[in-house]
């Protein structure tokens, strides 16, 4: 019996990896966080699979859930949104099964800022301008910010920012960024981006909390902030240059 931890991707239901959907419609047992992964997922499971939304329940009501499977000697799909490496409570779940010696495998998803990017069609590395992307957000009430990773100390870097869980605090968010941005820096909110009820506003740290008011989003919604966000003006990279000689492009003098 094994645990099988699969990212199920930003919402999109086709945007799971042929791993994942493949060990899911092998699985009688089926763990999913519903406020977060599409139903259509679950068209996966094999009849008659135990499906389990995971939305309600204690840590320790999961782990009783691994137990009777371990018990039954049933596999478990355990989906989480997007991938599995940032905010999933992975780790804490994975902790109790070394404790409990309950086997699992972890397989990555597609995380959401890549499908935000996807949806401007917009790379967040250019040449000149950002060649690193921050992953953070803001304090909550599940987990606080170390005083080390605040937004004003990630702001010194230039970097493309991909700011998680705080289209509640969009305000203080632009507060702490102008003074290091400038208020014409690119914004662009991604709401559900891949489900169909994805929505983008695109604007300045200026603009956006006003525009962001006439169109009120909730947790789900990425902040994606930085110059690589608009800009046409940057260099070609030299990894296509006619001139660039590299060990894959056999090209001699």
């Amino acid at each position: 019996m094994t645990v099988h931890f699969i990212g199920a991707g930003p919402g999109a239901p086709d945007l799971i990896t042929v791993r994942g959907r493949d060990l899911i419609a092998r699985c009688p047992v089926c763990l999913y966080a519903g406020s977060l992964v599409p139903r259509a997922l679950l068209d996966h499971c094999p009849p008659g699979a135990r499906i389990v939304d995971t939305a309600p329940l204690s840590l320790d009501e999961i782990v009783a859930e691994f137990v009777r499977a371990t018990s039954a000697g049933e596999d478990v799909a355990r989906l989480h949104s997007g991938d599995l490496a940032i905010w999933s409570a992975l780790g804490e779940q994975l902790r109790r099964l070394d404790a409990l010696d309950i086997p699992y495998t972890v397989t990555p998803g597609v995380p959401s800022f890549s499908a935000a990017a996807a949806a401007l069609g917009r790379e967040l590395t250019l040449p000149g301008l950002a060649q690193s992307v921050v992953l953070t957000r803001t304090s909550g009430r599940a987990s606080a910010m170390p005083e080390t990773e605040q937004l004003a100390l990630f702001a010194q870097s230039q970097a493309t920012l991909a700011i998680h869980l705080s289209i509640h605090v969009l305000d203080k968010v632009v507060d702490e960024l102008r003074p290091h941005y400038g208020a014409d820096c690119p914004v662009a909110i991604v709401y559900r981006a891949s489900w169909p009820e994805q929505r983008i506003v695109t604007g300045t740290l200026a603009t956006i909390v006003d525009q962001v008011a006439t169109s009120p989003m909730e947790r789900t919604a990425l902040i994606l902030v930085g110059r690589a966000l608009s800009s046409e003006d940057f260099r070609n990279s030299a990894l296509y240059d006619a001139d660039y000689q590299r060990r894959f492009r056999g090209r001699g003098e």
